[in-house]
This record gives C-alpha cells, sequence and structure tokens, in this order.
C-alpha cells in the first residue's frame, strides 16, 4: 500500500514569506541540525523494518491500523506536541520506526521473489534525486512558495483514489499510474518543503525533519513499488 503521508501544519506555516536574502534566513547549525535529524530517521526507519522483518504477515493484517496510526501522528499527535521539542522528537521517531514496519511487506514481496537488490537501487535512486531537488530549491530564485495547498490537494486525492483502487478496482495498471504521480507530487513536494526550510518557515528542526523525511519516504515507496512492477515477467 502507498503510503501518502503529509504533514499540512508545518507546511502552511509562513507559507507565502519568502526571504529575499536566502543566505540569511536560516542559520546553517539549522539546516544541519535538520539533516542529521534526517539521517537519523532513515536509521530508526530500517531498524523498524530490520526487527519486523520475520512478522511480515502479522504486519501485513495490521497494515490498516499501522496506517490509522501513521495518520494520527501527521494530523494530530505534531500539533499536540507544539511547543514541546523533546515530545516532537520522540514522535518523530516513533513515526518513522513506524513506516519502517509498514514496509515490511513490500521488501518480503520482493525478497521472496529474488528482486531484493532493487530495495537498495530505489534507495540509491531516491537519494540522489532527493539530493538533486534539494539543491535546486536551494539555489533557485524562482518562489515556490505558492505550491503547497494544490500540492496538498493532490495527495488528497490520490489517497483517495489509492484506498478506491485496493478495496473496489484492484488495477494494476491503475497502481502503476497512482505510484508514478505519487512520485512526481513528492519530488514536488521536497522543492517546496526545503525552500520553506531554507526561508525560515519552521519553528524547529524536528518539524523541518518531519516533512523531508515524508518527501523521502514516500518518493521511495512509490519508485520501489515502481521498480517492482516493471521488473515483473508474469
Amino acid at each position: 500500500m502507498i503510503d501518502f503521508n503529509k504533514k499540512t501544519q508545518a507546511n502552511t506555516i509562513n507559507s507565502g514569506v519568502v526571504i529575499e536574502d536566502r543566505e540569511g534566513s536560516v542559520s546553517v547549525g539549522f539546516m544541519k541540525k535538520t539533516y542529521q535529524l534526517m539521517a537519523l530517521s532513515m536509521i530508526v526507519a530500517a531498524l523498524g523494518a530490520y526487527l519486523t522483518m520475520p512478522f511480515a504477515q502479522t504486519v501485513q493484517d495490521l497494515k490498516w491500523v499501522i496506517f490509522g496510526v501513521e495518520l494520527a501522528i501527521i494530523f494530530f499527535g505534531f500539533g499536540m506536541a507544539r511547543n514541546k521539542p523533546d515530545v516532537q522528537l520522540a514522535l518523530l521517531f516513533v513515526f518513522t520506526f513506524i513506516t519502517g514496519v509498514s514496509l515490511v511487506p513490500l521488501f518480503g514481496m520482493l525478497i521472496g521473489a529474488g528482486k531484493g537488490a532493487l530495495i537498495g537501487n530505489a534507495f540509491l535512486m531516491t537519494s540522489v534525486l532527493f539530493g538533486a531537488l534539494s539543491m535546486f530549491a536551494i539555489n533557485s530564485k524562482q518562489d515556490f512558495s505558492s505550491w503547497g495547498k494544490p500540492l496538498f490537494i493532490t495527495v488528497i486525492v490520490l489517497l483517495v483514489l489509492s484506498l478506491i483502487n485496493i478495496l473496489i478496482l484492484k488495477s494494476p495498471i491503475f497502481h502503476v499510474v497512482i505510484s508514478a504521480v505519487v512520485l512526481l507530487v513528492f519530488a514536488l513536494f521536497t522543492i517546496y518543503d526545503t525552500q520553506n526550510i531554507a526561508n525560515g518557515a519552521y519553528d524547529s528542526p524536528v518539524e523541518a525533519a518531519f516533512s523531508l523525511y515524508l518527501d523521502f519516504f514516500n518518493m521511495f515507496t512509490a519508485l520501489l513499488q515502481l521498480l517492482g512492477i516493471m521488473g515483473n515477467d508474469d
């Protein structure tokens, strides 16, 4: 199942503010800590996947519960923990651990089909894409602040369409189309979120890292599913 997770709160804070002097908008320390937290989040997610890999069927049976917990943290958890940095940090790592667990059925399916190498390939491709998009956003003179609302609406539409396909249509072709659009949308979200961070739109590195992690995670998941489908000889 594709995760269409997106935290809206931090993305809408000061979304219209674009600081002309980009170099002075946020400190180097803020950016450094943001990316350190994001890297640590990936390690926690990998740990979640590794520790629960032997229980892939159980994770599959609980996929809707896991998805519900993810959404609760995104839409309620961080909002309730506002101005509580320690609680937000804990939520970040709980969330990333859970997202790692949510990938176990997909990992297990690929490994069982002899396509385990696709996991590493997808991670490498996502890392390169994410890095390129981030550098573009930081160095671009264009204002991307208007992208937030249409991108979020697109994510909601994709979520609804994905649920319809999972529960009713069950169309592999439609799944491919949705995965491709998810990849594109979160690539654009990476540009939007990175520029927001550079413009000082986030209150804390934890919130900034959370948004970037969501972008990376969804691009990785979508790309991994596309590679797995395209590599299917059946």
